[in-house]
């Protein structure tokens, strides 16, 4: 029968208590959600909203094709100009999602023969990135610069090191500084997804690699989502300008994806704004993490300390996190539930997103539910 080793398969998840289902949210949900990555508080704000929809008005409900054809408005242009500007970098080239921007700068930026030294807690997207390369690809061990300098040093030709900025999982940062320096030792490029610290890490939220200092080099490439701080929709890449017009050229996920939508790069340019305009939403989003990791831990619970808006919680077992997160859900809470294989070590746990439009009353009650409810 076609198909027939899905049920195998469907079996063998459930019983790892790994089967994942969809829960179509309402538009006005009654939960206090510490699962989703509106990190700023924007997706909602009347100016996004009214851009988003203004977008639409002018240039209609969709891009109508490639970037390359039809799919570039002058609102592109403009939201990609003020997006490296912002960031410190010389270009940006907008994408339809921050996976196709990954899969684009690590497929465009390691050609046949190179070396790809990639972090071992990478996002699926960097690893997709890698996987879809032709150049070949050493994992290695998680936010250590010597392991990466090691491969570097074994290898003769083009190479690039990828990394997360911010971990997913956890909320760790990644050594940006020592991993630029081990990079620029041996020539080699390095590129960066900055998903999580857009928004919410360097001088006011100008993110990770502009805290760190390799922001605007000649040899480091960043990417970016537009559907976490700003938001909105869709992905970017950011660095020298040769690199970005090497991606227009070599990069498939630009030259054969529809561009795009109008409304979502309308919203991701009026967060950005907003950002400008309100800095110390950057600044609000960390406290809110710090807080939330304080409560946690003094209750007792195992939450690792966040270095940008995720906090993270271990619980016991796959189905433990499971009934954890539905339990939470029960008592009015939203909460990410993490499993494997989304994790790389194996671990659940309970995964939450600070937000700069949190109160101190919502802190603690979510810092209630989950401690009530903990298996």
């Amino acid at each position: 029968m076609a198909f027939g080793w899905i049920d195998e398969q469907a079996e063998l998840r459930r019983r790892a208590g790994l089967v994942r289902t969809l829960r179509p949210r309402p538009a006005d949900s009654p939960l206090l959600d510490l699962a989703g990555n509106d990190y700023l508080g924007l997706a909602r704000h009347p100016e996004v909203a009214e851009a988003a929809a203004r977008a639409a008005r002018t240039w209609g409900g969709g891009a109508t094709g490639s970037r390359l054809v039809t799919g570039s408005t002058e609102l592109h242009q403009e939201l990609e100009r003020e997006l490296a500007g912002f960031c410190g970098f010389e270009a940006a080239l907008v994408f339809s999602s921050g996976y196709a921007a990954n899969l684009a700068a690590v497929t465009a930026l390691a050609p046949h023969g190179s070396l790809i030294v990639s972090d071992a807690g990478n996002h699926a997207s960097l690893i997709d990135g890698c996987r879809l390369a032709r150049g070949t690809t050493q994992v290695v061990a998680h936010a250590d610069p010597d392991a990466v300098r090691k491969a570097l040093g074994a290898h003769d030709g083009p190479a690039i090191a990828v990394s997360d900025t911010v971990f997913s999982v956890d909320g760790d940062a990644a050594p940006l500084a020592a991993l630029a320096g081990a990079c620029r030792r041996h020539g080699a490029g390095l590129v960066v997804d900055d998903a999580h610290g857009l928004g919410v890490l360097g001088d006011g939220g100008r993110g990770a690699p502009h805290a760190a200092g390799p922001a605007g080099a000649d040899d480091v490439v960043v990417t970016v989502t537009l559907s976490k701080s700003l938001g909105s929709q869709g992905g970017a890449v950011l660095g020298p300008a040769r690199v970005i017009d090497h991606m227009v050229n070599a990069a498939r996920t630009f030259i054969f994806d529809t561009g795009l939508a109008p409304a979502a790069a309308g919203a991701a340019l009026a967060a950005l704004r907003i950002l400008r305009r309100e800095p110390e939403r950057a600044a609000r989003v960390r406290a809110v993490a710090s807080a939330l990791h304080a409560r946690l831990t003094a209750a007792g619970l195992a939450a690792v300390r966040p270095d940008a808006a995720v906090v993270s919680v271990r619980a016991p077992s796959p189905e433990g996190a499971v009934r954890w997160a539905a339990d939470c859900r029960a008592a009015g809470l939203s909460v990410g539930c993490f499993r494997p294989p989304s994790v790389p070590d194996g671990v659940s746990r309970l995964r939450l997103t600070a937000r700069a439009d949190l109160s101190g009353e919502q802190i603690e009650r979510a810092v209630q539910v989950i401690g009530e409810t903990r298996p």
